[in-house]
């Protein structure tokens, strides 16, 4: 009896250990990162030209990459469910960083400044 109690734990562990189905067109990670550093360069845009339309800059960027809106969107839910998603983040800063090295400054002006970031994050 605890033979078969144990199998059949060990089944659900295994049948819960993938939160999401992973999508039939996943984005490598690379080009997540590349796609999430050019949306975050464009918001920024913003900031300083008011006639930007983030919606055809986002379209533009995908296109770039010939990704499409859903396929990025799926990819984007699998790697937050499977935990990916920091490193994905992680790189996608190194890309904002290494086109404008001065960004650093702001970040870390900003980082301090944000008393409510978790202590990982500073």
């Amino acid at each position: 009896m605890r033979k078969i109690i144990l199998l059949i734990f060990s089944f659900l562990m295994m049948a819960c250990s993938e939160l999401i189905d992973k999508p039939k067109i996943l984005v490598p990670k690379d080009t997540m990162s590349e796609l999430l550093a050019e949306f975050a360069m464009n918001e920024q845009l913003t900031l300083v030209t008011e006639n930007i339309n983030l919606d055809n800059a986002t379209r533009y960027t995908l296109q770039q990459k010939k990704i499409k809106g859903n396929d990025f969107v799926e990819s984007y839910k699998y790697y937050t469910a499977t935990g990916e998603i920091e490193k994905i983040l992680d790189h996608a800063q190194d890309i904002v960083l290494n086109k404008d090295p001065k960004a650093k400054i702001y970040i870390e002006k900003k980082l301090k400044e944000n008393k409510n970031l978790p202590a990982f994050a500073r």
